[in-house]
């Protein structure tokens, strides 16, 4: 007995269950401690089934635990079939977005697992092959299909009904008769790898020295970054084409981020005829099925280059070599729900972090890229002329104070003046075609009642309702409230007093209709797809590009990235709409909108003009225009903000406190207000009511912290958040650099 106290028998090996901290895609603080099973080694990145309550949820191991809770309490996460794992400079990535937007790290995750689907074993499908059989009944109709079965394709059962043009019927027959015989593939087709050598277009002057910088800089497969500044027309996307290029022969995947889903179209058409293939997509119109296939294909490689809108930033990328943001002044590339983030800084730190070189295009770069690369911090690549034979369009502008009292104007409610008028039968008596811009949707901005002045607005948000014409509808362009078009005043109920004010692009496209009722035109807005067809936002473009209608009348989304070789005449209606919204990027965006629009005349042989119809023609941003001097107006609008320690020489953020019951929205932001820190180098304004006080039913307010440059701005708002409790019907939104103040 006392040698057995001594000398006890070995005990039996107990399995250490290792614990990890695992990040949900929810709007939470941070990571949850999980066990794993036994044996399991999950590195960072991993992906587990993570129960959660009384449902399970697609989590990611992201590091060690916290330990915090006791292990009889821990429930178990399950890596999913496979093993497959986010890459670990994403898993760096989203932590950085995360801290720097000073929003919750599960809730930037959650934009890195738009497709659960994509992780599920992929399944297979059953297509047909021409098998040894033949029938002794056969028809012209199977002699067909057995004949394009013959090329040794393996076809689907609608597949070869189509390439045979014979009914799914005949294709049956075959296959119970054993003719054709089936054969699994892989459940996507896989994506086709870009040809760098496909059509390798002549680079000219300016473009010859970028393509170089460029090349090198990719085959560097280091950080670096470049502002790709040429005029419009001048081969931006050619020369950066020849970037993507590099890095496909290099074996590196692309991305290259578009503001807007209405630009891909024809940017797909370029790319096809350069590299031979289309690219992967990644935007909000794809189906849940294409993004299953994009994203799996991001992930294990296949898809060489993506394009996409903002959200493909936070696709799992495995050899990224290049980024590129096109367009990257566009305010549409910062997000402004949920997790609020700019895609085009963050695509510069993820480029950082992937230690790869990022490529920022654009004929008006945005003032920070602009001071970025004129103080040497990007590279600056200019691309000064247009290419080929083609000339900067001729800009002028029209008083329309001058103009509206002239004898010859016949009705003082008309919107395009004699002088564009009498361009635009010039352009459609030679045969050309012209565009009319004006960024404005519907029909009338506002309609009252001219009888007691009742005006209608949205119940849901401080807007006014916009008529829609052609839908016979009032329309909120803020939360989508709509109704029919009333025949009587809703206060007075007077009957034929409503009367439309202002224009909207439906109002300029009925007069235009009056003066040129011979002349083809189109209307291409988000919102007014009537001569493409239902669901295509992007018909109007497309016959206009093919020539079929003479004018195109069109909001902000003709502005930039369509080239139309037969354009020859631009004409804005009101060159003054947004210039004076209040914000400190008002007049930058203005002339950014205005001279891009305008670079889409004479991009080929003909020369473009360009019309302006503006009160304010001695205006800074007009006589920037006038002159073709965009660079002086970057340099006054660089000279007002570093005066005001505004970005990019200070830094900016605000807070947006909202919620159903208005008067706790105010009682907190009142709170907050009364409880900001001092600190050296900070001033907070506020709180006052957000420029939409009340929009989808929620009252808003807002503070602004404006501070130096050299603040730790997130420091500060975490400090100052800490301090005031904010109950859960009020949401205080942290939006850091902010672009609008709506």
């Amino acid at each position: 007995m006392i040698r057995a106290r001594l000398n006890p028998a070995p005990a039996p090996e107990i399995a250490v269950k290792p614990v990890v901290g695992v990040l949900l895609p929810l709007p939470l603080a941070g990571a949850y401690d999980y066990k794993l099973p036994p044996g399991v080694n999950a590195p960072r990145g991993t992906l587990v089934a993570a129960p959660l309550g009384n449902r399970e949820m697609l989590g990611v191991v992201w590091g060690a635990c916290e330990g915090t809770v006791g292990d009889n309490r821990l429930k178990t996460a399950e890596p999913l079939d496979g093993g497959p794992r986010l890459p670990a400079k994403l898993c760096d990535f989203i932590d950085w977005v995360a801290d720097y937007t000073l929003n919750p790290p599960g809730a930037i995750l959650a934009m890195a697992l738009r497709s659960r689907g994509a992780f599920e074993p992929e399944t297979k499908r059953i297509a047909y092959v021409r098998g040894s059989v033949t029938p002794p009944r056969m028809s012209e109709a199977r002699s067909r299909a057995l004949e394009i079965a013959g090329d040794g394709l393996a076809r689907s059962v609608t597949g070869l009904a189509e390439d045979a043009n014979v009914s799914a019927a005949v294709v049956r027959g075959l296959i119970t008769a054993g003719a054709l015989v089936p054969t699994e593939l892989p459940e996507f087709s896989p994506f086709a790898a870009p040809d760098p050598a496909h059509d390798t277009p002549q680079m000219l002057g300016d473009q010859v020295a970028a393509v170089q910088t460029l090349r090198g800089a990719v085959a560097a497969q280091k950080f670096s970054a470049h502002l790709l500044d040429g005029v419009t027309g001048s081969g931006k996307t050619e020369v950066y084409f020849e970037a993507v290029a590099e890095a496909l022969r290099g074996g590196r995947q692309v991305l290259i981020l578009l503001p807007e889903i209405a630009l891909t179209a024809q940017f797909l058409e370029r790319f096809t005829a350069r590299f031979g293939v289309r690219p992967a997509e990644w935007h909000s119109d794809l189906s849940q099925k294409d993004r299953r296939r994009t994203y799996r294909a991001v992930m294990n490689g296949e898809a060489r280059v993506v394009v996409g809108a903002r959200s493909s930033l936070f696709l799992p990328f495995s050899e990224l070599g290049l980024v590129i943001v096109d367009e990257e002044h566009e305010q549409a590339f910062k997000q402004q729900e949920g997790a609020i983030y700019h895609a085009r800084d963050m695509a510069v730190v993820r480029a950082r972090i992937e230690d790869c070189p990022i490529i920022l295009a654009s004929a008006t770069p945005s003032l920070e890229s602009f001071v970025n690369a004129t103080s040497g911090r990007y590279t600056h690549l200019r691309l000064t002329s247009r290419h080929g034979v083609a000339e900067m369009p001729t800009v002028q502008l029209i008083d329309l104070r001058h103009e509206r009292d002239a004898p010859d104007v016949e009705h003082k409610g008309q919107w395009l003046s004699p002088p564009l008028r009498a361009a635009l039968e010039r352009v459609l008596g030679a045969g050309e075609q012209a565009m009319l811009f004006l960024n404005r949707r519907g029909y009338a901005p506002l309609t009252l009642c001219e009888a007691c002045g009742h005006k209608f607005t949205c119940p849901h948000c401080s807007a006014w309702l916009v008529e829609h014409k052609y839908k016979k509808r009032l329309a909120c362009h803020q939360c989508g409230f709509a109704l029919p078009m009333p025949t009587d005043c809703p206060q007075c109920h007077e009957k034929g007093t409503l009367i439309p004010c202002g224009p909207g692009v439906e109002r300029v496209a009925e007069e235009f209709a009056a003066f040129f009722p011979a002349a083809r035109y189109a209307i291409a807005s988000s919102d007014m797809t009537a001569h493409a067809g239902p669901g295509e936002m992007q018909g109007a473009l497309r016959l206009f590009a093919r020539g079929e209608v003479d004018v195109l009348i069109g909001t902000q989304i003709v502005a930039k990235g369509h080239h139309f070789p037969h354009l020859t005449l631009v004409g804005v209606v009101d060159a003054d709409l947004g210039g004076s919204d209040g914000d400190l990027r008002a007049r930058e965006r203005t002339f950014q909108l205005l001279h891009q629009v305008s670079g889409r005349a004479g991009r080929a042989e003909k020369p473009g003009l360009v019309l302006l119809q503006t009160r304010n023609p001695d205006d800074a941003v007009m006589q920037a225009l006038l002159k073709g001097d965009r660079d002086g107006f970057y340099e006054q609008e660089r000279g007002f903000r570093e005066t005001y320690a505004a970005p990019p020489f200070g830094r900016l953020a605000a807070l947006v406190i909202s919620g159903y019951d208005g008067e706790a929205v105010r009682e907190i932001a009142r709170q907050l207000g009364k409880a900001a820190p001092s600190a050296l180098d900070v001033k907070v304004w506020g709180p006052t009511p957000a420029f939409y006080a009340l929009l989808r039913g929620q009252t808003r307010e807002r503070l602004l912290v404006q501070a130096a440059k050299g603040v730790d701005v997130q420091s500060y708002l975490k400090a100052w958040l800490a301090l005031v409790k904010v109950p859960n019907a009020v949401r205080v939104a942290v939006d850091v650099d902010p672009v609008s103040f709506f």
